[in-house]
């Protein structure tokens, strides 16, 4: 298997795309390239730089999070025939390393966290993992009752935690980068030269062009839509930690996170929900955020108790995974312009028009 790390912004896309020769190819003239994406995320934004050139599968599917993701024969079968992987990186894919071994994959693995400005990872050292604690029963009980019910199982089931622990290891830095649009813009020119490298007759110079103009759209008018807000009201509170490269690219100041982590299968302690809520309290902060991926329970639990609003269903936060087809989280720019939406009018403002190609 060869490793393709990503090279940064593409001076030159079209001289890129148009080279005269490159190592590899995808098999006899004619052939489309096959290309495996791990995160919803990347399989959409692989489809729209390929456009027909290429066939594009997705690992996971929408509505799946990739910290806990468990590869079927699918997705073995999948990955045995690519000719290119196509990976988040920085530490996402933790289940990646045995799941290409399984599969006999030999083709080139895309990094698309390579060339990024990463930021560090800061995961509770004391989080625990799901214990199923919404199957006992605890419905209506305060955030601080649930997550000592929580507490109630973990001499129980330290062996099998320690284990599940080890399994989401994430390493040093935030894999959660695609909140930022400025970084997936450095992913699909990594993902460009990728295509072009393994296939140079695979005709992507418009589809390519057309899509990155629309990424610098929409960082534009992502901006210019929370820039509505001022920044001391521009506060968060969501489930899990995923919103740390939004929070550093435009001004918004994540107030807390229902679970303490990175990794959306941690538990919260009883005294974290309880310094929760009371910084729902102290900073004004608006709303609760469920996201997409995850059960809303504790977060409403959370919201209740703060006194405030909770935003869940169709009004969750597209985190870390797209929505079903036909939603408004379906694709990549469709998630973040809801994501947007969804912020901005919690903080009594509107969001700018958004632009025709966006919508």
């Amino acid at each position: 298997m060869r490793m393709l790390p990503a090279l940064g912004a593409v001076g030159a896309l079209s001289l890129v795309l148009t080279g005269c020769s490159a190592a590899g190819g995808a098999g006899s003239p004619g052939d489309r390239l096959e290309i495996v994406a791990t995160t919803t995320q990347l399989a959409d934004v692989t489809r729209e730089l390929v456009g027909d050139a290429a066939d594009v599968t997705s690992l996971l599917q929408p509505g799946a999070s990739a910290h806990a993701f468990d590869p079927g024969p699918s997705a073995l079968t999948a990955l045995a025939g690519a000719d290119l992987l196509v990976v988040s990186g920085a530490g996402l894919e933790t289940w990646l390393e045995g799941t290409i071994e399984a599969s006999g994959f030999d083709g080139t693995l895309v990094d698309t966290s390579e060339g990024l400005d990463l930021l560090a990872a800061e995961d509770d050292p004391h989080e625990g993992h799901d214990h199923g604690d919404d199957e006992h029963g605890h419905e209506g009980e305060t955030a601080a009752e649930h997550a000592a019910h929580a507490d109630e199982h973990a001499d129980e089931q330290a062996d099998s935690e320690a284990d599940a622990h080890a399994g989401h290891d994430h390493g040093e830095h935030d894999p959660h980068v695609w909140t930022d649009p400025a970084n997936v813009i450095l992913q699909a020119e990594a993902i460009v030269e990728a295509v072009a490298a393994a296939d140079p007759d695979a005709d992507i110079d418009a589809s390519a062009t057309a899509y990155l103009e629309r990424l610098h759209e929409l960082d534009a008018w992502m901006r210019a839509s929370i820039e509505q807000v001022p920044v001391d009201e521009r506060l968060v509170v969501t489930t899990h930690d995923t919103f740390g490269y939004l929070e550093r690219a435009y001004d918004v100041q994540v107030v807390g996170t229902v679970l303490p982590s990175i990794d959306d299968s941690a538990d919260a302690s009883a005294a974290h929900i309880d310094e929760l809520v009371a910084e729902i309290r102290a900073t004004g902060a608006p709303v609760v955020f469920s996201e997409n991926a995850i059960d809303p329970q504790l977060a409403a639990t959370i919201a209740r108790e703060a006194g405030v609003e909770l935003r869940e269903g169709e009004d969750a936060l597209a985190a870390d995974a797209l929505g079903p087809e036909g939603s408004d989280t379906a694709t990549y720019i469709g998630a973040q312009v809801h994501n947007t939406i969804a912020m901005v009018t919690a903080w009594g403002a509107e969001p700018l028009p958004v632009p025709e190609s966006l919508s």
